[in-house]
């Protein structure tokens, strides 16, 4: 009998026993192609350039606590990070996740707020069907209907408006222009409603990742969102913990958009799953306040700016930039994109396929005609994803895209690392699986 707790007590996992590259192996065998972490084994399993940073840090000094030292593979790391990130991003503050990330976002925004002199501002917008995390700032943060429900006399208040989700939000006859047009709209008016004075920040994912699928924002939508926290003295904090890291194929997804944001959380691939790790990054301009006022961040955990973590994230940025890893991500994702295309783009169940470099989704319809979403008894993301794990493959389905309830998606996040032949054998099992769930 196991006493580790998992995830779901009614369904306790295989034994993991080994990884190599792009596959995961189970205790009697299996292999099984990880595409569906959450978006963390950006290099696969067995990189030698990451494990043998690990070994070496190991053989200097596992662990130093914040309050007294810091370390130079965390001072190597924030240089690396702050040399490639939007402009205007220059200090990093090293945590052990996402979540955390997001927390201490949260609030060196509060704090940055009181610090120069606008203790009123404390509200938080973000948008629905977004995801930031499941500790309760996070938490409460996030648009997750479902993740949000059973805790939601202890959240925080933060109010949400609509996502850039064009599938479902840009109306029939209405241009991409109107549609953010639309959006903005609605933002400003939210703020408007909440008192200018009192909103902190507005916090978004650049490309939406588990609660919608890998859906990118269109047209000039955040340049505009940009513009609009610039006219009310509103922070703009993006949530890249699941979409950068080189994901769609630059290492932060705002570059793509030519948006910087105040605030930048990152995690997962920052990592790629060989230490827990994550960041927070802020502009000179929130830090100096900070170092100018009070000078101390109320905030810390035990493992900031861990030296195993950072080294182990450092020689993750190494292999991306120096080494062009991320380079590969465009070229492989088209190329999985247009096998997701040919194989699916037909498909009577099937009503988008979507997303950015090694970030894509398939959106699964009862009637692709109307976009009509199965109906959720029907739990089609959960047998989806047991049918893909059955064939060998590890994805990520999750329900209630549409309106936290309804709707049904595959998202795809495979290792940096796939050969032409991966990306065949991904398309063959997810198709055997949803052929299973939906013949």
């Amino acid at each position: 009998m196991s006493h580790v707790f998992p995830r779901h007590s009614k369904a306790p996992p295989p034994m993991v026993s080994r990884g190599d590259g792009a596959y995961l192996f189970d205790a009697a065998g299996a292999s099984y192609l990880n595409c569906g972490d959450a978006a963390v084994s950006c290099l696969g399993h067995g990189d030698a350039h990451v494990t043998a940073a690990i070994k070496a840090q190991l053989d200097r000094v596992a662990f130093a606590h914040t309050g007294y030292f810091t370390s130079a593979p965390a001072e190597a790391l924030a240089d690396r990070l702050v040399a490639a990130a939007p402009e205007g991003l220059d200090r990093v503050y090293f945590v052990s996740g996402g979540s955390e990330a997001v927390e201490a976002a949260l609030k060196l925004a509060r704090q940055y707020s009181i610090e120069v002199g606008q203790p009123e501002r404390s509200h938080v917008i973000a948008r629905r069907q977004s995801y930031h995390g499941n500790t309760l700032g996070a938490l409460a943060t996030g648009g997750n209907a479902a993740r949000r429900a059973p805790f939601d006399p202890l959240l925080m208040k933060v109010s949400h408006v609509s996502p850039c989700y064009a599938y479902r939000g840009q109306a029939e006859g209405e241009t991409e222009a109107q549609y953010v047009d639309r959006l903005i709209a609605e933002l400003e008016a939210e703020i408007e409603a909440q008192g200018p004075e009192t909103v902190m920040a507005f916090v978004a994912e650049p490309v939406v990742g588990a609660t919608l699928g890998a859906v990118p924002a269109v047209g000039k939508y955040f340049a505009r969102v940009r513009a609009l926290c610039d006219q009310y003295g509103i922070l703009l904090i993006f949530d890249e913990v699941m979409c950068g890291m080189g994901r769609t194929g630059t290492l932060f997804a705002s570059e793509q958009h030519g948006v910087s944001p105040d605030i930048c959380a990152i995690a997962k691939g920052l990592g790629a799953g060989y230490q827990p790790v994550g960041a927070m990054l802020c502009s000179a301009r929130i830090h100096d306040t900070i170092r100018d006022g009070s000078g101390f961040f109320q905030h810390g955990h035990t493992y900031l700016g861990h030296p195993v973590a950072c080294a182990a994230a450092l020689a993750v940025v190494e292999r991306l930039l120096d080494d062009d890893v991320l380079g590969r991500v465009t070229p492989l994702g088209d190329a999985l994109h247009d096998a997701l295309t040919e194989r699916f783009g037909q498909h009577p169940h099937v009503g988008d396929i979507r997303g950015v470099g090694l970030f894509r989704a398939i959106e699964l319809v009862q009637d692709r005609e109307t976009k009509a979403p199965f109906d959720p008894s029907d739990k089609v993301h959960a047998r989806l994803k047991a049918a893909a794990f059955a064939q060998g493959l590890i994805c990520y389905p999750m329900g209630g895209s549409m309106d936290g309830t309804r709707g049904d998606h595959v998202l795809l996040a495979p290792p940096f690392i796939l050969d032409d032949s991966d990306v065949g054998l991904l398309v063959d099992r997810l198709d055997a699986a949803v052929r299973a769930v939906l013949p």
